[in-house]
């Protein structure tokens, strides 16, 4: 099945064409151009797709879309120049927004989609920032304390040599069983929910996940040795090393002048951004799950959620609104899990309660 096929009523798939690609955006039908637009990011290997039920659920006044990466979704497979962190898809969304005729936007960006949402408003001007299970400020991995220091000059164990190769066999090749705990399909409900969770749209939310772009270029990317623990680190291309610490860093959004407000939304029950991510290599190594780990001292977990605390507190310290809502059992994706408490935070952040 393609993405028109699992397109839900009220919502249009539409290319938009700039001077960088060609990206697909998610419309909903109806909506007045000129009203409040409101813009959702997705996260690694996801899609627009996993946006549509918040699009549709948002009221009259909004202008709402969703706008698939590069090498995501519909839109265009294009490299990723590590080496500038995520500016290659946030310049891509800004070119996307200006063809669209949209200024100062609301963005909403879900785990890779903070990242890119956080690097926009460092470059260009935003109304406001929702920050759905971020990736920490930081980066993904190779950082220590709230301060974020990075541990090894190479950022060793971060980036593409810590993706599964397997799980990315799967995603390339279609893999639509539950054969493995490698397959898309038990990733997204060992790591994307919370245990138990159920939804009737797990073909969409498979179909979207399958949508990633595999290789070197995007997802994962490319790799080198490291003489560091535990013994592999980015290389310059693809999705993971645009979060590698030495990459990416957007710390600096709290020197934002104005600042705009933001929403931190996330839950207790993540397995993906927490300060003991299981898709954090020194967290693997300290549970024995990767040989050889060097201890706390040398190579202790990414304390992801207090990294992003830190941040957000010196955000709100120096004139920031921060608001931050920790919803209890919920997992990596509080829009799909516990949808309406989403919805009411947004709304109440958007000031349209």
């Amino acid at each position: 099945m393609g993405l028109q096929e699992h397109l839900l009523e009220g919502i249009t798939a539409r290319r938009v064409s700039t001077d960088r690609l060609i990206a697909n955006v998610l419309e909903r039908d109806g909506d007045d151009p000129d009203g409040m637009p409101v813009v959702f990011v997705h996260g690694s290997v996801s899609s627009s797709l996993f946006w549509q039920d918040t699009l549709l659920a948002l009221p009259g006044p909004c202008r709402v879309l969703a706008v698939d990466l590069r090498g995501f979704g519909g839109s265009d497979t294009a490299p990723v120049d590590a080496t500038r962190g995520v500016r290659d898809f946030s310049d891509d969304l800004a070119e996307v927004l200006i063809a669209l005729g949209i200024e100062a936007p609301h963005l909403v960006g879900w785990d890779l989609g903070g990242s890119v949402v956080m690097q926009y408003a460092l470059d260009h001007a935003v109304s406001s920032l929702s920050l759905v299970a971020p990736v920490s400020p930081y980066g993904f991995g190779g950082t220590a304390g709230p301060e974020g220091r990075r541990l090894t000059e190479d950022d060793a164990g971060t980036g593409a040599g810590g993706a599964n190769p397997d799980f990315v066999a799967r995603l390339a090749a279609g893999d639509r069983t539950e054969e493995a705990p490698t397959s898309p399909l038990a990733v997204y409900r060992g790591t994307y929910v919370h245990a138990g969770f159920a939804s009737g749209q797990e073909d969409t939310w498979l179909e979207s996940m399958l949508g990633t772009a595999t290789g070197e270029s995007n997802y994962p990317g490319d790799s080198r040795p490291s003489e560091n623990w535990p013994g592999f680190a980015p290389g310059t291309r693809g999705v993971l090393n645009a979060l590698a610490p030495g990459y990416f860093n957007v710390s600096s959004i709290v020197d934002l002048e104005p600042k705009s407000p933001i929403l931190w939304i996330h839950g207790d029950a993540d397995a993906v951004v927490s300060d003991a991510s299981i898709f954090d290599f020194n967290q693997l190594g300290k549970l024995g799950v990767v040989e050889g780990w060097p201890g706390e001292e040398m190579a202790p977990p990414q304390p992801m959620v207090s990294q992003t605390r830190a941040v957000l507190a010196r955000y709100k310290e120096r004139g920031g609104a921060v608001r931050e809502v920790l919803l209890p059992g919920c997992g990596h994706a509080p829009h799909i899990e516990l949808p309406e408490d989403f919805r009411v935070a947004l709304l109440f952040h958007l000031g349209l309660h």
